[in-house]
């Protein structure tokens, strides 16, 4: 089971975005898009989670087309974690993580609300806020409150073989250090449940720890692709990033100068 994207192009206003852009996201692994600032990451998230419609190109969850699947099933399927997400209501945290509960009228479901929401709330470390307004919270606080909203709409049955998968837009912004390991931790851990996981990072070195795969993007295009290994090489990367950099073999570390 996997998304599949294929030749996606998308311009707005006469201006190429994406260009010619083919990736898959299998579930169990952890993928992670990396490149500068306009390199089309964000945009690309976006064609890939159905909020944009790309001018050509197909998008595949499972074998059936984007196109066919309607909104409410794309929410069963897919999570979004996007960069911003202001609240313009005084909503308590424990309300927005409620927010990404989806039970699609099964019994059994509702029946484990309670207990997801509390399960969810300890695995992101907001337990401790639940009853606080989402608005008086830290920049780092509120990151981990989505976080725990977009783990929540994908809960399902242990016994559950839907397919899964979350895409996640610079999910460690804000985040002190102890909180970005516990989070990236956390990824792989729902990875290996099964979960197939699309992640934007800056931060190449977390990337290189944490990801199974990357996709390096410049310009709209895919670079490269491949294992954390084969993707970060000092040559492309300068070339990308437009800066000296030098890479570590053992353990895979990138610096720059």
């Amino acid at each position: 089971m996997s998304i599949q994207a294929s030749s996606i192009y998308w311009e707005i206003n006469g201006k190429k975005i994406l260009n010619n852009v083919s990736l898959e996201i299998k579930n169990g692994e952890v993928v992670s898009i990396i490149g500068p600032n306009g390199a089309g990451k964000s945009s690309f998230l976006n064609v890939l989670s159905g909020d944009i419609k790309p001018t050509s190109g197909n998008i595949t969850f499972d074998d059936v087309n984007l196109k066919e699947i309607t909104i409410q099933e794309r929410s069963f399927m897919r999570s979004v974690m996007s960069q911003s997400q202001q609240i313009v209501y005084d909503f308590s945290v424990k309300e927005i993580i409620e927010m990404g509960w989806l039970d699609r009228g099964i019994a059994s479901y509702s029946e484990d609300f309670k207990d997801a929401v509390v399960n969810v709330a300890q695995e992101c470390s907001v337990s401790d806020l639940l009853d606080q307004k989402f608005n008086t919270l830290s920049g780092g606080e509120q990151r981990r409150v989505h976080f725990a909203r977009t783990l929540i709409q994908l809960w399902r049955p242990s016994d559950s073989k839907d397919p899964r998968y979350m895409f996640l837009d610079e999910p460690t912004a804000n985040l002190d250090i102890l909180h970005e390991q516990n989070l990236m931790k956390l990824v792989k851990e729902k990875a290996r449940e099964g979960i197939g996981v699309l992640l934007i990072l800056h931060d190449l070195n977390l990337a290189a720890k944490y990801s199974d795969k990357l996709f390096l993007f410049k310009e709209g295009s895919l670079i490269k692709s491949g294992s954390p290994e084969e993707v970060l090489e000092r040559d492309i990367l300068s070339y990308v990033y437009g800066l000296t950099m030098r890479v570590e073999r053992d353990p895979l570390r990138v610096n720059y100068y």
